[in-house]
């Protein structure tokens, strides 16, 4: 190594908190190497929801070739690796032990440090990854099944929670209604894919903005007025059955318009609030087609920088979990091999 060299810090990320299992590494906190993601789609799609026991065993079956197929992407040996990082919370307990455990044994096998890694701040700092220049201080937003939250971010480490859901993520508001109009799972891309053909402006569902300043959210009385527009309010209309093709296009685009809008002027307002010029966005809603169009417009309009994760970075997946691993690695926040899995928040 040559005088002024600094060596680089490669990193094997683990994910395993709901039904993705992904590993990847990552150099320096910013380049992606490798990133592989092992969808459990197919196996959870007649139950239109993830089955938590069904999750974990998949989890089990594939941890090991994940691991294997991330590092021969990235042409790297298991004793090329500095340290092996793993999210220990919050998802599913029976997932998290799959993959946090792996990450253990991989760490105390090779004698390299654990990073324990928390699924909402790998998600904040998913938006990061391959971004060129400066990313904090700045306002997070993560948008995805589980969370709907907005923080302050001043570095990658520190979070401070300043709105989130009172009820359902915009996420799970997407699936549910999915379900309502009898789409395929996964719901969310299928209404976005189904929108597009739809007229936003069909319906006028309800949007639901709280108490004034508020960065709060709420979704579930929009899906309930979903609901009650398909099947009535006495539920008299048993499923959608009775809607056309175009009809269900114009409630989900409608849908979508409402709660897209709520998303974006709440993020808006965050910056505005704490005068906040930079916005992370991350979360599998992240990769909604509409909501990255109106955001993108809205930040132009504001002058606020965007900083939005890649479509493929949205969903869960170990990049983002070696990526922000980095900072830990350099701040030397190693974990205990005796620390275990939170699933709760």
């Amino acid at each position: 190594m040559m005088k002024g060299d600094t060596k680089r810090v490669y990193i094997l990320g683990i994910e395993s908190s709901c039904d993705e299992t992904s590993a990847a590494v990552v150099v320096d906190g910013r380049e992606v190497l490798s990133c592989v993601v092992a969808s459990q789609d197919e196996l959870h799609a007649k139950f239109k929801g993830v089955v938590p026991e069904i999750a974990s065993r998949a989890h089990l079956e594939k941890i090991n070739i994940i691991v294997g197929q991330a590092l021969e992407q990235a042409k790297l040996s298991f004793d090329q690796i500095d340290a092996v990082a793993a999210v220990n919370t919050p998802g599913l307990v029976g997932s998290l032990l799959i993959g946090f455990t792996a990450g253990k044994t991989l760490a105390w096998a090779l004698g390299k440090p654990l990073l324990a890694i928390h699924h909402v701040q790998a998600h904040a700092y998913g938006a990061v990854l391959g971004y060129p220049g400066d990313a904090f201080p700045a306002i997070a937003f993560l948008v995805s099944g589980g969370h709907t939250s907005l923080y302050i971010c001043n570095n990658p480490l520190q979070m401070q929670s300043i709105g989130s859901t009172q009820d359902d993520a915009a996420g799970e508001a997407f699936d549910k209604v999915a379900c309502i109009l009898d789409l395929p799972f996964p719901g969310g891309p299928m209404i976005d894919k189904i929108a597009r053909e739809g007229n936003p402006q069909a319906v006028r569902f309800p949007r639901t903005w709280l108490a004034k300043e508020s960065l709060d959210f709420s979704f579930s009385g929009l899906k309930t007025a979903v609901l009650y527009h398909i099947r009535g309010t006495d539920l008299s209309r048993p499923d959608s059955s009775h809607l056309s093709a175009q009809e269900k296009s114009n409630i989900a685009a409608s849908f979508q318009a409402a709660v897209v809008e709520v998303l974006v002027e709440k993020a808006i307002h965050a910056c505005r609030q704490f005068e906040m010029k930079r916005l992370l966005v991350g979360g599998g809603v992240a990769a909604n087609s509409y909501f990255r169009r109106q955001l993108s417009d809205r930040t132009q309009q504001e002058k606020i920088e965007l900083i939005l994760a890649k479509p493929k970075l949205c969903t869960d997946n170990a990049a983002m979990v070696a990526g922000l691993a980095y900072h830990k690695f350099q701040s030397r926040q190693f974990a205990n091999l005796s620390e275990n899995v939170i699933s709760t928040t």
